[in-house]
């Protein structure tokens, strides 16, 4: 069955050209069957002269959540808004998976509010793949759905974290490990200390502690971290891919030896580039919601539209949630009920 996957057409900094671009690409190029949500008379003077759309619906939604506004306020007050219709299409059946690059602390308020929880998960995480040494590949999570998060929360990050690398990715038995200031198991502040001792006596293959410089070196395949830690890390290497990217081109320029050697590495530099290029990995999957939601990069552009597109795709096609319900049959029941009062209202993303 081909995945019916929602795309929030109005979400982003680029939205709608970007976002009905990548839904263009999409459409082209992915088994999918696309819903475009959102302001129909925007989306459709975006989709004017195309041709060949049959795997492209739209589904009118007449206001918008905008980046800078207040999360759950705005979630609430706009029940009409193309998050909320979009999600809602995802419970009811009429979908199988939502997408969207808009507000992710809306986007995450609105996922908990109409898909739930999935039962016995205390709160949602926010999963994303980082590239690792020699074509390798990593999750961490949490990377900004929890700010503060209790020991047992990061416990349940390790078991969808594993299950989610697995089922996706097809890696056997997945290392697990726990980001902290040093590989020894005294190290780290007060919630790490913790953590490790409960990951230790999981069933997990956990294997201790790690430090930030060796994430993209392949020392695990999952790291669970809290979303106030993970966002900071997530955010630092975006900010120093573009640096070190931006560092090389000004090089490159700066003689004509220069440029003709660049020209010579053009290639290798240019895979390179796109293995560290958020665009390539489409978003972060909020896993723990009871519904496949892949929450995409603010100013995602056309290709990134299309990465986030084939994550959910992918998600629904290899069962991502059929085993994020099993793995939380296995959770302490006590993590749900230290959840439920935190997780209804998620705070304000940025």
């Amino acid at each position: 069955m081909t995945p019916r996957v929602v795309l929030d057409a109005m979400g982003g900094d680029l939205a709608p050209q970007e976002i009905v671009a990548g839904a263009l690409m999409a459409a082209g190029g992915l088994d999918v069957d696309l819903t475009l949500v959102g302001r129909a008379d925007a989306i459709t003077a975006e989709l004017k002269g195309t041709t060949g759309l049959r795997s492209i619906h739209v589904v009118d939604a007449p206001d918008v959540i905008e980046m800078d506004e207040h999360a759950t306020d705005s979630v609430r007050a706009k029940p009409d808004a193309s998050i909320n219709v979009g999600l809602r299409m995802v419970k009811s059946g009429a979908a199988d998976a939502f997408v969207t690059a808009g507000n992710t602390g809306a986007a995450m308020a609105a996922a908990l509010l109409t898909l739930g929880r999935v039962r016995g998960i205390g709160r949602p995480a926010l999963a994303t793949v980082f590239p690792t040494q020699e074509d390798g590949q990593t999750i961490f999570l949490d990377v900004g759905a929890n700010a503060d998060c209790r020991p047992i929360h990061l416990l349940q990050f390790g078991f969808m974290g594993s299950a989610y690398m697995e089922r996706m990715f097809g890696v056997a038995r997945p290392r697990v490990a726990l980001l902290s200031i040093g590989e020894e198991a005294s190290k780290g502040n007060q919630l790490v200390l913790e953590v490790h001792q409960l990951l230790k006596k999981s069933r997990l293959n956990f294997v201790g502690n790690i430090e930030g410089k060796d994430i993209s070196r392949g020392h695990a395949d999952v790291v669970g971290m809290d979303g106030f830690t993970g966002n900071v890390v997530l955010k630092t290497v975006e900010g120093m891919a573009d640096l070190l990217f931006g560092e090389v081109r000004r090089a490159v320029e700066l003689t004509p030896w220069n440029r003709a050697a660049g020209l010579v590495l053009y290639s290798e530099l240019r895979k390179t580039k796109r293995r560290l290029d958020y665009a390539e990995y489409g978003g972060a999957q909020l896993l723990g919601v009871d519904g496949v939601t892949v929450i995409a990069h603010g100013r995602s552009n056309a290709r990134a539209v299309f990465s986030a597109v084939r994550a959910a795709r992918d998600a629904v096609q290899n069962g991502v949630m059929d085993v994020i319900r099993e793995v939380a049959a296995e959770i302490p029941a006590k993590a749900a009920r230290e959840g439920t009062a935190a997780v209804s209202a998620p705070d304000d993303d940025e």
